[in-house]
């Protein structure tokens, strides 16, 4: 009787050994999933509901940063703008802009003289930001529902 308990103890242990393998130390376990056999029966459903809450959570996240990233260079756009109809700003003002945004974000695309400038030009033709604020939802990468 000792001996069943003993292989029983051995063959429980073996199987939790197999469940920690890859990285292991002595303060922490990397334990290796489960098989799908031992999942209860609606794993299958609540993966699928957290899989579509992470999707749709990503998308609205993109969708806000591309609004965003749209009232930066509108606000961009329009302080040289007022700046180049008040202070007579010139082309070259505008490179030395471009080189110190640049240096101040290196991490950040999209600050060259020339985006800049279709900054500039973005906010002349919508002057008025409630136009293109009203647009925004209908651009078609915010078509997708995310509710």
């Amino acid at each position: 009787m000792a001996t069943k308990k003993s292989e029983k103890n051995r063959a429980r242990s073996d199987a939790e050994a197999r469940r920690t393998l890859g990285r292991a130390r002595a303060e922490a376990l990397f334990p290796v999933a489960p098989p799908k056999a031992e999942l209860p029966s609606n794993y299958g459903e609540t993966l699928s509901e957290l899989t579509s809450l992470i999707r749709e959570t990503r998308l609205r996240t993109v969708v806000s940063a591309n609004a965003a990233m749209i009232q930066l260079y509108w606000g961009v756009g329009r302080t040289i703008l007022d700046r180049q109809a008040r202070e007579g700003w010139g082309a070259k003002v505008v490179d030395r802009l471009s080189a110190d945004l640049r240096r101040a974000f290196p991490d950040m695309a999209g600050l060259s003289s020339r985006n800049l400038r279709y900054m500039r030009d973005f906010a002349a033709a919508w002057p008025e930001p409630e136009i293109w604020q009203h647009l925004l939802p209908k651009l078609p990468w915010a078509r997708t529902s995310c509710s």
